[in-house]
């Protein structure tokens, strides 16, 4: 037992995470059991900072916890797991990458529709002829 460390409150206010949180981690075991105070209460360190720290990063990546459960269980095996962990995060990279590539194409699309919008809606003020919304790209056409 320890008294020394951080309280569940300051952990998590200094992570940006919530209590409730931190002990769903612990829970799930992506964080190893939190040392406790004498009371009972959970003390935790600087390594447990650092850690918690990269979960929060990894989350604002949108990795899923699963993912994450993952690579904490590779890592509790030691250096050997390097390779192994430095694959997770490559794999989760191609997968944001195809996720913005699809973001991408929503966002083109839209575009294109706003500037239709947008000639229609001149043509209307200066009281020319009303356009009929073209679909002269079929790709974009389908999407809609």
């Amino acid at each position: 037992m320890r008294d020394a460390g951080y309280t569940i409150r300051s952990m998590a206010e200094r992570c940006g995470m919530t209590a409730h949180t931190l002990r769903y981690y612990e829970r799930v075991g992506l964080i190893q059991p939190v040392g406790r105070a004498r009371n009972g209460h959970r003390r935790y360190s600087e390594a447990d900072e650092a850690w918690l720290n990269f979960l929060h990063c990894m989350r604002a990546t949108n990795m899923s916890i699963r993912e994450m459960q993952k690579y904490a269980a590779l890592r509790a095996q030691g250096d050997s797991t390097s390779l192994q962990r430095r694959k997770l995060l490559e794999e989760h990279q191609t997968g944001i990458a195809e996720k913005i590539a699809e973001l991408q194409k929503a966002h083109d699309l839209l575009s294109h529709k706003i500037a239709n919008y947008k000639a229609v809606e001149d043509r209307t003020r200066i009281g020319g002829p009303r356009l009929v919304e073209p679909e002269e790209h079929t790709e974009l056409a389908t999407a809609s």
